[in-house]
């Protein structure tokens, strides 16, 4: 149903637009999808009549935005629109009931059963939200560093050699250390000091080992340390490595034993792909992957990680 008003959809991840026309007016309905929810926006002729907002998740957060309105001449308009796919929205305009536009036609506006359900669920047993995205807003300076020190290795490993890339990220690391002495605001808390201490370990096979194979199977061996290490503190209920890493994750019911276990379980599975890619593929092509691709890759596992530490985390309530 419509409202009056809506609590905005907060950092805008995606933005469309679907225009349509009543009459000889032109109409269009703007919806944003963001980290709190999905806004849309219902505008004729430029004019605001009618906004609807959801949720990222709970039982009301799948359900398809509705604008219903009385037109100057006495008729009902009634716009519905939603996602009917995992990244696309369409909209149905009907007036008086009687369908007159769709931006898809023939199209179901309805999330998959299997987004529904992920969204659906994100509550915990007690009905209180799962989902709190202040969590990664506290945490945004870390894991901007996270990713600056990933964007500093690729850059420098492009332009000069891999041993020089694990020497800067390495003294990069260290600085912040030294800086994090006078800052207030946390930028190396969680799992960006492991992050340095991967790059300490990374550097130290940089300088042992000359051969460029050995420094670039540094992804594998160190994989192979950070995952003993996640399986270690899994063993022993997560309260270092799983907690760690629980702060960079929305989810409020994580259980932090199953969390260190599954990301364990991945830095395995990633050190065999990376031996794999080195043993295959040119230095080229391997840098491509280590900086671009496999963070989807593990992106893919972790999300999988996710739900199973928050089902365990649910059967503990």
């Amino acid at each position: 149903m419509s409202d009056a008003s809506s609590p905005g959809p907060g950092m805008v991840m995606w933005r469309y637009r679907r225009p349509f026309a009543i009459g000889g007016q032109r109409a269009e309905v703007v919806i944003a999808s963001g980290v709190r929810g999905m806004e849309s926006r219902l505008l004729i002729e430029g004019t605001e009549r009618s906004i609807d907002f959801t949720p990222a998740t709970g039982t009301e957060s799948v359900r398809n935005h509705r604008h219903r309105l009385m037109l100057d001449d006495g008729r009902t308009l009634d716009v519905e629109s939603g996602y009917f796919n995992w990244t696309n929205v369409a909209i149905a305009v009907r007036i008086d009931g009687t369908l007159v536009h769709e931006s898809h036609p023939g199209t179901v506006i309805q999330l998959p059963e299997r987004a529904r359900k992920m969204m659906a669920s994100a509550t915990t047993p007690e009905g209180n939200p799962a989902y709190d995205i202040g969590k990664l807003k506290d945490n945004r300076y870390a894991i901007g560093v996270d990713i600056a020190l990933g964007l500093l290795f690729f850059i420098v490993a492009k332009f000069t050699d891999l041993r020089t890339a694990a020497l800067i990220g390495a003294a990069a690391g260290l600085a912040l250390i030294v800086v994090q002495r006078f800052v207030k605001v946390d930028i190396i808390g969680g799992m960006a000091l492991f992050g340095i201490f991967m790059l300490l370990v990374s550097a130290g096979f940089a300088i042992a080992f000359e051969d460029e194979e050995i420094i670039k199977q540094r992804s594998t061996i160190v994989g192979l340390i950070g995952a003993s290490l996640f399986l270690l503190d899994g063993a022993l209920g997560g309260k270092r490595l799983g907690r760690g890493i629980s702060r960079y994750i929305a989810y409020t019911d994580l259980d932090e034993r199953r969390l260190a276990i599954a990301m364990g379980m991945i830095g395995l599975i990633m050190a065999a792909t990376n031996w794999l890619v080195v043993r295959l593929f040119s230095t080229d092509v391997w840098l491509f992957y280590t900086t671009f691709v496999d963070i989807f890759f593990s992106i893919g596992m972790v999300l999988v990680g996710i739900q199973w530490a928050r089902r365990k985390a649910a059967t503990n309530r």
